[in-house]
């Protein structure tokens, strides 16, 4: 539409500019409006729960008091049953008899506010009540009950603001009730009319969207004006099929050969927390199922797709007849269990352990409930994607991988939408980026063509994929969405949208892109990079709950097979399915409101009780027959004279004594000299084997920095690199003396204390930090200057590491200034390097810069605590504890300290355990030590490449048994692997880098119980 301003400062509109004015106001004011030609009042009782939601069954025998249109409901988190009577009118015609409810809803996408569930009186949900989505169907005549359990969650995004909130924790919300009645009241639904509505919202779309001065748009103008021409405004209803039979014409015009084929497939992203508790999401799930049955059985050609066992599992628990219904929907074809993973997780900070698992537990349910092995990975809005996915995924059966989140990239865009995207072993996953840069599409011309401008592949290829409907608090698709699906299948002005599924979008893409482009590494988010930082406390039980698994399922699976002990397996399987869930990608990297955390501390708490009890057991059950000291070693190297997973004689480790000379403190053992002077600083760090020192001259090392933490926007996710400009280091300890075996340093910072351990211990410096944290939008970073030369860094992610550079040579070098690791990274020279390790750290920073004496130096930064204020005001308050080491060394010796962080020797007094599987070369790590999922009481082993090089190496094992063989993550055999048998206890292993493998050892058993046998 064209527009001038005349000498007189007027604007002059054209024509076609005019012509829409007249339509978008018929329409508004008119049309619209008339969808329900008429109402009838209805009798509503209310009954206030007044604390944690319960079943319809204990709601439908309350005593429920009158409740007047207008009054107020709904303190924040609280839920109020409505009890809804009327009459339906025997002259209403079939179908048009609908329930009208609007619960005070304010403008903004649905998910977000209050929400309702619809019963009928036997407790059988028929739909959900949404923001745009508010109708209930209802019986064609005669009277009729229905029960609305309605809850009312607090709107706590308020977008551009992000101000902090007293709404995410029940303690501080309040108990001012939020929302308002407005509306419920039976409705008669024209069809007609609404018909005519969706033909003119189609067409409205592509005159927003067309180039000027077409004739395309120019024919769609005249059609509408013409519309609005023979409707009488005062008798919508009895004009509005000449309205459509105008419109006709301009909706039968067919798109040309060239154009796009969206696979239009019906999806709800329901984040499995966030700014509401997962109590809430249970509740979310069954509502947004229930509105997708409905559609399955009002269109035949609507197919939905879901993710998240977890989601699945709580609707069997909470809602077991609509669950009935989902499965024969499934069955049908027309329900997709999608993904295969337990929840839509974080795949940033999840070990290698926990995303097989996650593929483990999903992929096993599915298979168990619906009979679905699902073929594609299903992220689409997860905070980044770890180059180990790839290779994880293939090892579950996977083949193709979904999100949209790159597009979200503050800086740089990834070329391509459709494309293998290769991982650090070389894997490779189909992958397709939907171009409309969204999973919550409605269908309409704006977001159809911006999938036309930013596919990629155009003139290659036309398959793209396409997601509808409302997501992230969910409530899915609408029939509104399906309408204009079904216009919009052979539309001239538009991109063909086919209603179709995940798999059938897979196959036909595969089969037009012979030779897809390839993306190497990792899919790294230019965006929310504060989310390997935030709060800490849920992390750390991320990180604890995934060694402690390890722990358990070791010595358990080593009890059962040596003392006969019975396997936990159930114990073991529902303390992994409570961890999987907090890596969901809103919980894990600290994004959701304090109630989600709170909650989520608690769970870690329990897991570890669990857990715990698991591992003293077994321990006590194989420690039998003798009471020497020993040490229990459930890491994959040799410690303290112990071999790896086994039990033994642990040699003690001589303390080294810090010396005070002058003002500096001097810490060292036969390969490494630390001096820390009174400001709490490293001035020396020097390798004795080479005669090397670690940090520049005249540069300190293990200084704190305190930097300003003000996001944009966003606040627990967002680090912001001009942040990274200001702030201070600690460098004005209050106290530093030596304690024991340590150098003893605090801080003391605003209103927080900061206190270091610094010890030397066979070769690293360690340090122990224990910080009381009460600040806000601060972060603390601990820093390391290396005296080295280099251009990139190695860091940890699952079953192996990744390089990247650290130079800003680049636009997406300089876009990644945070960047995860797990336990350690690594810079190093050809014969030199410097290994930082850590217990419970992901965020890091490395750059390459100047040293004071012009040459140049990499510092090393580690991301300790942050303190955002939204959606947690409380974020990250409190007592933390983190170890970092230092060790002049290579890869390797970086591996072995990941480990030793992680997992601690464990005393205890009996009689030496052998391991029950152990390996020749340091290069390769056994990750996992288990009984099978199936309760056949096979042993499976799980091990890794982790130097990045070709190996071949030996499995030697303790026991006996009567076949081994490659399997996949489900514990299915794998033809044609590397690996061979020869003898029965010893497996001959030729590992690519980062190759994973598991095996399966058939008929596990003791030599001392075949002998005994």
């Amino acid at each position: 539409m064209t527009a001038e301003e005349n000498p007189n400062g007027r604007v002059r509109l054209d024509a076609e500019t005019l012509a829409m004015q007249r339509v978008r106001r018929f329409t508004r004011f008119r049309l619209a409006p008339a969808v329900h030609r008429d109402t009838r009042p209805v009798e509503i009782r209310a009954w206030r729960v007044g604390g944690e939601p319960v079943p319809f069954a204990t709601a439908a025998v309350q005593e429920f008091e009158p409740i007047a249109l207008g009054a107020s409901w709904g303190r924040p988190w609280d839920t109020v049953w409505f009890d809804v009577r009327g009459e339906v009118p025997a002259e209403w015609p079939v179908d048009e008899a609908e329930l009208l409810v609007d619960l005070g809803f304010v403008e903004e996408q649905p998910g977000f506010q209050a929400e309702a569930t619809a019963y009928r009186p036997d407790g059988t949900i028929v739909k959900a009540i949404e923001p745009r989505n508010a109708w209930v169907p209802l019986p064609h005549a005669g009277s009729f009950r229905l029960l609305l359990e309605a809850a009312a969650n607090p709107t706590i995004q308020v977008p551009y603001e992000y101000e902090p909130t007293s709404l995410g924790d029940p303690a501080t919300a309040g108990d001012d009730e939020h929302y308002r009645l407005v509306r419920l009241e039976l409705v008669r639904r024209d069809v007609v009319v609404w018909e005519l509505l969706q033909d003119v919202i189609a067409l409205e779309g592509l005159v927003q969207t067309l180039p000027p001065e077409t004739a395309r748009r120019a024919d769609i103008v005249h059609a509408l004006e013409r519309m609005v021409d023979v409707m009488d405004p005062d008798d919508v209803s009895a004009t509005a099929q000449s309205g459509r039979e105008v419109l006709a014409p301009a909706l039968a015009m067919t798109a040309p050969g060239s154009a796009l084929r969206v696979s239009a497939v019906g999806h709800a992203h329901i984040d499995s927390a966030w700014l509401w508790p997962t109590r809430e999401t249970v509740r979310k799930v069954a509502r947004t199922f229930a509105n997708v049955v409905d559609l399955i059985d009002r269109d035949p050609d609507f197919v939905f797709a879901a993710s998240s066992a977890q989601q699945y599992l709580w609707l069997k628990q909470s809602q077991p007849e609509l669950f009935e219904r989902v499965r024969s929907a499934v069955a049908a074809g027309r329900f997709r269990p999608v993904g295969g993973m337990w929840v839509e997780s974080d795949t940033n900070m999840p070990s290698g352990e926990s995303l097989a698992r996650q593929f483990v537990q999903g992929k096993a349910f599915f298979l168990e409930e619906f009979g679905v092995d699902s073929a594609e990975v299903w992220l689409p809005d997860s905070f980044g994607y770890s180059a180990a996915l790839p290779q994880i995924a293939r090892a579950a059966g996977a083949r193709s991988f979904v999100t949209q989140k790159p597009s979200w990239n503050e800086t740089n865009r990834i070329p391509y939408s459709t494309f293998h995207w290769e991982g650090i072993d070389g894997s490779r996953l189909f992958t397709h980026l939907p171009p409309a840069e969204t999973y919550n599409s409605d269908l309409g011309a704006a977001d159809l063509a911006r999938t036309e401008r930013v596919f990629s592949e155009k003139g290659r290829a036309r398959e793209v994929l396409g997601l509808f409907g409302w997501g992230d608090g969910g409530g899915g698709p609408t029939r509104e969405m399906l309408a204009q699906a079904h216009r919009k299948r052979d539309l001239e002005g538009s991109p063909r949208v086919f209603l179709s599924d995940p798999q059938s979008f897979f196959a036909a893409a595969e089969a037009e892109l012979a030779s897809p482009p390839v993306w190497v590494g990792e899919m790294y988010l230019e965006l929310h990079r504060g989310t390997l930082v935030s709060q800490q406390k849920t992390k750390r039980g991320n990180r604890h709950s995934e060694a402690l698994l390890r722990q358990a399922e070791l010595w358990a699976a080593t009890a059962a097979i040596l003392r006969g002990t019975p396997y936990p397996a159930r114990e073991l399987r529902d303390a992994w399915r409570q961890v999987l869930l907090l890596q969901f990608h809103d919980i894990l990297p600290g994004t959701s409101i304090a109630w989600v955390h709170q909650e989520a501390e608690a769970a870690y708490a329990r897991v570890a009780e669990v857990l715990e009890k698991i591992i003293a057991a077994s321990l006590a059950s194989l420690a039998t027959g003798g009471d020497a000291q020993l040490s229990a070693n459930a890491g994959p190297y040799l410690r303290d004279g112990v071999e790896a997973m086994s039990i033994g004689p642990s040699r003690p480790v001589e303390p080294v004594v810090p010396a005070a000379d002058g003002d500096v403190f001097v810490l060292q053992d036969d390969t490494l000299r630390v001096v820390v002077d009174r400001r709490g600083a490293f001035t020396s760090i020097r390798d004795l084997v080479v005669g090397r020192e670690v940090l520049p001259d005249g540069v300190p090392g293990g200084v704190l920095h305190v930097l300003r933490d003000t996001p944009r926007e966003w606040d627990a996710w967002d680090i912001n690199e001009e942040d990274q400009r200001s702030g201070r280091a600690l460098t004005d300890p209050v106290d530093v003396r030596i304690d024991g075996d340590a150098v003893f340093i605090r801080h003391r910072f605003g209103a927080s204390r900061i206190d270091v351990r610094v010890r030397v211990r066979e070769g690293r410096v360690d340090l122990s930090f224990d910080i009381d944290w009460h600040e806000s939008q601060k972060l603390l970073k601990l820093a390391f200057p290396l005296d080295l030369r280099a251009d990139r860094a190695a860091s940890e992610i699952q079953y192996g590491h990744l390089h990247r550079a650290i130079h800003r040579n680049t636009s997406w070098d300089s876009a990644r200034f945070e960047t995860v690791a797990h336990r350690w990274v690594h810079v190093g020279e050809p014969s030199w390097g410097v290994a930082i390790a850590n217990d419970v750290v992901y965020g890091h920073d490395l750059r390459t810069l100047q040293a004071p004496s012009g040459r140049p130096m990499v510092v090393a930064r580690l991301s300790l605590l942050r303190a955002p204020r939204y959606p947690d005001p409380g974020a990250d308050q409190g007592r933390h504890e983190f170890t970092v080491s230092l060790r002049p060394g290579g890869i390797p010796d970086a591996v072995v300290d990941g480990y030793r962080q992680s997992l601690p020797m464990r005393p205890l007094r009996g009689a030496a355990v052998p391991a029950l599987v152990a390996v020749s070369h340091p290069a390769v790590v056994i990750e996992a030590v288990k009984l099978a999922e199936d309760d056949s009481g096979d042993l499976v082993v799980r091990l890794y490449e982790a130097h990045g090089d070709r190996v071949s190496a030996t499995l030697t094992t303790s026991i006996e048994w009567d076949a081994v063989e490659a399997t996949d993550l489900l514990e299915r055999a794998l033809p044609g692997t590397g690996v061979s048998s020869t003898s029965d206890r010893a497996i001959e292993l030729d590992l690519r880098p980062f190759e994973l493998v598991t095996l399966r050892l058939r008929g596990p058993r003791s030599p001392s119980a075949r002998a005994s046998a």
